[in-house]
């Protein structure tokens, strides 16, 4: 047997795995190194439940073997000297001694008892102290259980079904007692409930309440149930063991692998799973991380209800080496040393907040005189706080500088606005993302892990796992306890199935389809929409750091690109999608040819255009096309008016989502895709400064230029300062809410549009708008108000823009260019463009 060995680093931890090719279950010839796989991507699963629990472990050195050869166990308790020094352990007075137990917190723990083969976790039903180093030994009155445990085992001549029919019992108990039942598959043979405990009671009071439970089931069923821990009384019958709620015992840990002679796994299950016993049965690793992808953690809810700890009342450590005698420590006191209240809208408390149950954090973009995200996590009622240059990593490969600032106030968290000029961080906040976390590890000073649960649509874009440490002299700070750098760990790396393996080694990447058949098993996101950018100018590019990337900005309409790659058996398709989700593949069927200009399903990002004089962008041409319906019409003015479309993003690719990818990467995903056609081009970006770019736009006689930070991720429906519009001229959305009688050669359509945009207030007026119409949009323009005819104006205007205006209904929305606004927050000569058909009026501010 080939003997491998494997250097990692796991968590700032290294670890040597070796024997990676020895099999630990011969019948399925399940080796070491898929064990540690399994292991590695059902850690954060797993560690929910086990976290500050001692526990037992249960090794197979040599593999469980089969039912003619077992393999040899070892049950072990204590925590070997030759154990790595960094993991977490609590000392246990037994009266046999005092024994060390390690505690499963963290990934790097894991991995090294997986590589000790202890295939088994197990753990008792309470916990220790959180975030005390070592509070020395524990004895068993210190133990105040957060969970009950039933653990139901078929005696001879039962099965699984029938301890099925027993849980159903058992929950119907625990919910008449107002506690809410979870069921486990156990992996074995049978089935765990649980019920969450508030933690005021000692183990032997729950034992105590367990057993009298039991007790009360057997003499209901007595054909069916035992509670005696006589063995020789269970055949035919399902044994309710209530005694793992004592404080000596435990129970195999939910996602624990078992050593049975297949791979199973103690499993949580649904209650509507267990409706049809005689279809349920226990479940192998492979089968549970394909279910984890679906349905999540079932048993995620019991832990967070949990509510025990080691001792009584529960402590969260933070108060550990704290002198009674002397005052706590103002965290906030540096904050509010440079924060004026008269001067700033940041929030400035008197007293710091008090953390609740659910942590919280917040990433802010912070556009001060260079860029940076401030990354805050809620911990010991403040938000403890570093800036991120580069924003937090999108890879675990890499690491990016995190510099420690003050603490700031809870309230913080919602905090977005505008800090002045001469106020210290001076600039622009907004929230990039923001949710509750779940802090794992907070050794203060020198190294946090955390899980963020961010919102779908945020920076995040969902749940993301980060480790910072602290590198002391190894930075750019004087202040070496300002040093750390962030890191984002890879809890569950991408699955190969036996089929990808076999397909690699043949030449196929794992984990990518073999063929454009398979591509089109994966579904397409349908609710993505189109990231935005905000108005800037060229000394905010030159002044933030960080590399940029420019392109020329096309004077068009925003379209998403749905595509299915035709296969061969099935003919492929193209869905545009404008900014406010509507369909316009009818609109443009010109380009439906860029089906064939891929070969695997994806969504790509783009402008459809209009050329004018000299082959450059016409917003005006482009408006002849934007919302005929008939065929008759799409067709005449195909003819005259043809339309192409400017792809420069891709969102989705042969079924994988890019929308965390840096957007370099993802410009070079999009020139690998697509071949360029009559109508679907990939314009390059500009290379050089975001002058001559700048330069070359107005050269060229093009609106302006898009920069785009290098390292930007991809957040659809987010207007964010990472993405900047550089416009030679000013335009706008407004809302149309009144046209004013014409004369002459106008007395048939209108003199000017009264046009608005909502503010807080609501709809706050911002002029009129008399120039840049052609015959055929007064005539079009004026057909369509009148069909929103109302009798009141929608909003305040001045008496003498009013008193000969007709009001419409404010639904309607256009673009015009304008050189600046007045004093009284009204457009200066403003130039209609054309309709936005493509833009809602809700979306349209001041």
């Amino acid at each position: 047997m080939a003997r491998r060995t494997q250097k990692v680093t796991v968590e700032g931890h290294r670890l040597t795995l070796s024997n990676l090719d020895k099999v630990l279950y011969p019948e399925t010839r399940t080796t070491k190194a898929a064990i540690l796989d399994y292991c590695a991507r059902i850690a954060p699963h797993l560690i929910r439940h086990a976290r500050n629990r001692i526990a037992t472990r249960k090794r197979w050195v040599d593999g469980v073997g089969t039912p003619d050869d077992p393999g040899e166990v070892f049950f072990e308790k204590n925590l070997p000297e030759s154990a790595p020094s960094w993991i977490r352990s609590r000392a246990i007075r037994h009266s046999t001694g005092t024994k060390r137990y390690p505690l499963v917190d963290d990934l790097a723990t894991l991995t090294y008892l997986t590589q000790m083969a202890a295939l088994e976790i197990h753990v008792p039903q309470w916990t220790v102290r959180p975030g005390a180093k070592d509070p020395g030994t524990i004895d068993s009155e210190s133990r105040y259980p957060d969970r009950m445990v039933f653990d139901l085992d078929p005696g001879s001549g039962r099965g699984l079904a029938d301890c099925i029919e027993v849980a159903q019992l058992v929950r119907e108990l625990l919910e008449g007692m107002d506690l809410k039942a979870y069921p486990v598959t156990s992996g074995s043979t049978g089935v765990h409930v649980y019920a969450a405990l508030d933690g005021s009671a000692n183990s032997q009071n729950i034992s105590d309440v367990a057993h009298e439970l039991a007790r009360s089931l057997e003499t209901d069923h007595k054909d069916l149930i035992v509670s005696s821990m006589k063995k020789s009384l269970r055949e035919n019958k399902v044994f309710i063991d209530w005694s793992q709620n004592a404080a000596a015992k435990t129970t195999v840990a939910p996602y624990s692998l078992r050593g049975r002679f297949t791979p199973t796994v103690a499993v949580p299950r649904s209650w509507d799973e267990l409706d049809d016993p005689s279809a349920v049965e226990q479940m192998r690793f492979e089968d549970v991380l394909d279910r984890i992808d679906d349905v999540g953690d079932l048993l995620e809810p019991l832990a967070e209800a949990v509510g025990g700890t080691a001792s009584a009342p529960a402590d969260d450590g933070s108060n550990e080496d704290r002198d009674p005698g002397k005052p706590v420590r103002d965290r906030l006191e540096v904050y509010r040393s440079k924060r004026d209240p008269k001067h700033t809208s940041e929030p400035v408390p008197a007293g710091q907040g008090t953390s609740g149950d659910e942590p919280t954090f917040v990433i802010q973009e912070h556009h001060a005189r260079s860029l940076h995200w401030d990354f805050r996590l809620e911990h010991d009622g403040v938000l403890v706080s570093w800036a991120l240059p580069k924003g937090p990593p999108t890879k675990p490969e890499k690491n990016h500088l995190a510099v420690q600032t003050e603490d700031h106030p809870l309230e913080y968290g919602s905090f977005e606005g505008t800090i002045p000029k001469g106020e210290y961080g001076a600039g622009d906040v907004e929230i990039w993302d923001s949710g509750t976390c779940d802090i794992e590890k907070w050794d203060e000073g020198e190294e946090v892990i955390a899980v963020l649960h961010g919102r779908e649509d945020g920076g995040l874009g969902g749940v993301r796992r980060f480790a910072l440490f602290n590198t002391g002299g190894h930075g750019p700070n004087k202040d070496p306890e300002k040093n750390w750098m962030i890191h984002l760990m890879e809890d569950e790396p991408k699955k190969q199935s036996a089929a990808a393996d076999r397909s690699s080694k043949k030449g196929t990447p794992a984990g990518r389809p073999s063929s454009k058949r398979a591509s089109k098993k994966e579904a397409l996101p349908t609710d993505l929409s189109p990231m935005l950018a905000s108005i800037g100018d060229i000394d905010s590019v030159r002044r933030e750091a960080g590399d940029w990337a420019f392109e020329m900005k096309w004077d068009g309409i925003r379209a998403l690109a749905r595509v299915r790659a035709d296969d061969g058996d099935e003919s492929g398709s193209v869905t545009l999608t404008s900014r406010n989700g509507k369909d316009m593949t009818h609109t443009y069927p010109e380009l439906r040819e860029l089906v064939d200009c891929v070969d695997v399903d994806c969504v790509l990002d783009g402008e459809i255009i209009a050329l004018g004089q000299g082959s450059r962008p016409d917003f005006g041409r482009l408006q002849r096309r934007m919302g005929l319906t008939r065929e008759h019409d799409i067709e005449r003015e195909r003819e005259r008016t043809p339309v192409f479309l400017m792809l420069f993003d891709v969102l989705h690719a042969d079924g994988t989502s890019l929308l965390r990818t840096p957007y370099t990467e993802r410009r070079d995903r999009l020139f690998d895709l697509v071949i360029e056609s009559d109508h679907i081009q990939v314009p390059d970006a500009f290379e050089g400064s975001v002058d001559a770019a700048f330069d070359s736009s107005r050269k060229l006689r093009l609106e302006g230029v898009m920069a785009k930070r290098a390292d930007s991720i991809y957040r659809p429906g987010k207007r964010t300062r990472t993405w900047v519009k550089l416009k030679h001229s000013s335009t706008r959305d407004v809302i149309i809410v009144g046209w004013r009688t014409g004369e002459g050669e106008r007395s048939d359509s209108f003199a000017s549009l009264l046009v608005a945009a909502h503010d807080d207030d609501g709809l706050h007026y911002l002029g009129r708008v008399g120039t840049g119409f052609d015959e055929e949009a007064l005539r079009s323009l004026r057909s369509g108000l009148d069909r929103r005819s109302r009798k009141t104006p929608a909003l305040t205007v001045p008496a003498a823009e009013s008193r000969d205006a007709h009001w419409v209904r404010p639904d309607l929305v256009g673009e015009v260019r304008f050189s600046g606004l007045t004093e009284a927050g009204r457009l200066r000569h403003p130039v209609w463009r054309g309709l936005r058909s493509d833009i809602d009026a809700e979306d349209v501010r001041a």
